[in-house]
């Protein structure tokens, strides 16, 4: 499928998708959140694909004869098309049934920084920023980052970034726990790919479920958590992945999941 403001490639299991709108620093419009959610609908149904990555293209432009590149996730909610969209775009990333990484290679701010929060992984280049500042134009977070960045970083840090709207380093976010893993901008689409590739090579279904009932636990009591991961256990047991795992670790060989 052909789409206005996204790129889609897919190689060993792997699906990348890059925001393309260079010109707005891949700022969220309509469009782009409608294509995002479309492209990761037909990605769901591909079960040659395990693992979804999100990144941002960069904005390359000609300056006094050179080539001047910023490089940017996203710049957050276009506010030139501030038109309200008809379902939650963070919501829908964060109950994917498969892995989501965001691969963050320069700003991720206001939106786009709630985006990256969405997704399983947070992984980032040295050069990225990273913050809330919707407070400097006068309105808050809107789509879950007054309420995952604390879930992340905790509470009172999480005041200090979204009161004050003040942005942090790749490094620095890091330290907090807002980012996962931090690398050199020439070693983060490697080091991001290889973390992909790793869990693409799980078993699906045990990961679908991983996803399903870590993210819900987080919203339990601990014995309520505790029995949705029986529940869970108990139905793993009567896949067929389940004996391909075991007959596999009998036969001392890799198991080629069947995602049944």
């Amino acid at each position: 499928m052909a789409y206005q403001t996204i790129l889609v490639e897919k190689k060993d299991g792997v699906a990348k998708i890059t925001l393309n709108r260079p010109e707005r620093m891949n700022a969220i419009n309509p469009t782009l959140a409608n294509e995002l959610r479309d492209a990761m609908e037909e990605l769901r149904k591909d079960d040659s694909v395990k693992v979804v990555v999100i990144t941002g293209a960069p904005r390359i432009r000609e300056k006094e004869g050179q080539k001047e590149i910023r490089y940017v996730f996203s710049a957050g909610w276009d506010l030139v098309e501030a038109k309200p969209l008809d379902f939650s775009l963070t919501d829908y990333i964060e109950n994917y049934e498969k892995p989501v990484i965001a691969m963050v290679n320069g700003f991720a701010l206001g939106g786009g920084n709630e985006l990256a929060l969405a997704c399983d992984f947070i992984f980032a280049s040295e050069n990225s920023e990273l913050g809330q500042p919707e407070i400097e134009r006068g309105f808050i977070p809107g789509w879950g980052g007054t309420q995952r960045l604390p879930r992340r970083i905790g509470l009172s840090k999480a005041k200090m970034l979204i009161f004050t709207g003040r942005r942090v380093s790749a490094r620095e976010a890091e330290r907090l726990g807002m980012v996962d893993v931090c690398v050199p901008m020439e070693k983060l689409e490697e080091t991001t790919m290889e973390f992909a590739r790793e869990l693409a090579r799980k078993a699906p279904l045990a990961l679908r479920k991983l996803k399903e009932i870590m993210n819900k636990g987080m919203e339990m009591d601990l014995r309520s958590a505790l029995k949705l991961e029986e529940e869970a256990l108990n139905y793993l047991t009567q896949t067929e992945d389940f004996q391909e795992g075991l007959a596999a670790f009998l036969e001392k060989r890799e198991p080629v999941w069947k995602g049944r």
